[in-house]
């Protein structure tokens, strides 16, 4: 690990000494010269903005595949809602904001086409050689497949933002889970401490995420008339924010409606991670981010009751939206393509483009079936669809 050049940046706020310090990063894997007006953290999140991963997300759909419209969210839209959360959080609880950004605009970069249905298509393809997981996958591009730089393969980021993406659900492996692939030969390489608690900086981005996804799935879910605002009345969160702009504002018109609801649940969600956070951080009082690491239980929270709610929002979501009978449909199409895309680029691994031919015949990475998966991984919507078409001509 090559420790930064300490450089005269211009600094913002003053962190918490729980908080990861830019100027006490492990470095980067490759030797390189720091910026003199960004921090290390700053430029993390910089080199994922320009990255061909990052603008890519413009095309990659969560739930809806491209078109059913311009208006639902996308995997780019959807990271830069997870950002402004993490900024916010990071902010008052003393975090590095550049940091908690950095890991918010990252962690859905390995993410393939057509959202969920198209991650678990690949993966089923995929098991007799490894797998397929998001979040490895994410790991992978940010190490491996981005190549814009001469002297590395990657972006090179800090190892706080690596060891972020690697495990900013918790430790990795702990439980007796299987554990990707990629995962344990990269940490085998450069390790990213699997097995404890990431910084509060990825924690935060973790429950950033599971803020705007919910959020978005019930604008998007109400938009599409996947359900109705009357089938969200019972529901945790969801059924009190809209029955108080109601009861405040009975004519107002539905879009007023979902926006100022929507406004409320974040509102909810955000203080109460907030909260809890204080109540974990006196109780425990970690005076570094290695104390971060090892507290054995995270350090970045829900309370026990947001946490339920949360638990049943999800489940509503689940029934009512992802097992929609028009989602499903699409998810079963999209699956289709996938599998189908697989196996002829496997058949003739020749059809792949120049480029990626090079790995091949280098004798790069894990062979074809690796190769054709990071292929079919970094596809958009479009251009999977487009793809499997011209397979039928």
């Amino acid at each position: 690990m090559v420790p930064p050049t300490i450089s005269p940046v211009v600094e913002r706020g003053v962190l918490a000494p729980y908080a990861c310090d830019h100027r006490k990063s492990r470095g980067r894997r490759y030797s390189e010269p720091e910026s003199a007006i960004r921090t290390v953290y700053q430029r993390d999140r910089d080199r994922v903005i320009h990255s061909a991963a990052f603008r890519r997300l413009k095309h990659k759909t969560q739930v809806f595949v491209y078109h059913e419209g311009d208006y639902y969210r996308t995997r780019l839209t959807h990271s830069i809602e997870v950002a402004q959360i993490a900024r916010t959080i990071c902010r008052v609880l003393g975090l590095d904001e550049d940091l908690g950004e950095a890991l918010a605009l990252a962690h859905d970069l390995g993410h393939t086409p057509f959202g969920h249905a198209g991650e678990e298509a690949l993966d089923e393809v995929m098991r007799p050689h490894g797998g397929f997981d998001h979040n490895a996958q994410t790991l992978r591009v940010l190490t491996v497949l981005e190549q814009r730089y001469i002297g590395f393969d990657g972006l090179n980021l800090t190892w706080e933002t690596l060891e972020g993406i690697a495990k900013h659900n918790g430790p990795v492996g702990g439980g007796g889970e299987a554990v990707p692939e990629f995962l344990l030969s990269y940490d085998s390489e450069y390790a990213l401490d699997l097995g404890t608690y990431p910084g509060a900086e990825a924690q935060v981005a973790a429950l950033s995420d599971d803020i705007a996804y919910n959020n978005h799935d019930i604008d998007d879910g109400l938009r599409a008339g996947l359900f109705s605002v009357e089938d969200l009345a019972g529901v945790p969160l969801a059924g009190p924010a809209f029955g108080e702009v109601l009861a405040a504002h009975p004519d107002v018109d539905r879009s007023r409606l979902i926006h100022e609801s929507s406004r409320r649940i974040i509102d909810g969600m955000v203080s109460d991670v907030i909260a809890r956070t204080r109540q974990t951080l006196e109780a425990k009082r970690p005076d570094s981010a290695e104390d971060v690491r090892r507290l054995g239980q995270p350090l970045v929270s829900f309370s026990d009751s947001m946490a339920e709610q949360d638990r049943r929002l999800k489940a509503f979501l689940f029934t009512h939206m992802y097992r929609h009978e028009k989602v499903m449909a699409m998810a079963d199409n999209a699956r289709v393509v996938v599998k189908e895309l697989f196996g002829y680029y496997l058949d003739r691994p020749d059809r792949l483009p120049a480029e990626w031919l090079e790995h091949l015949s280098e004798g790069e990475g894990e062979g074809a079936p690796r190769l054709v998966a990071d292929y079919i991984a970094g596809m958009t919507d479009r251009f999977a669809l487009d793809a499997h078409a011209g397979l039928h001509k």
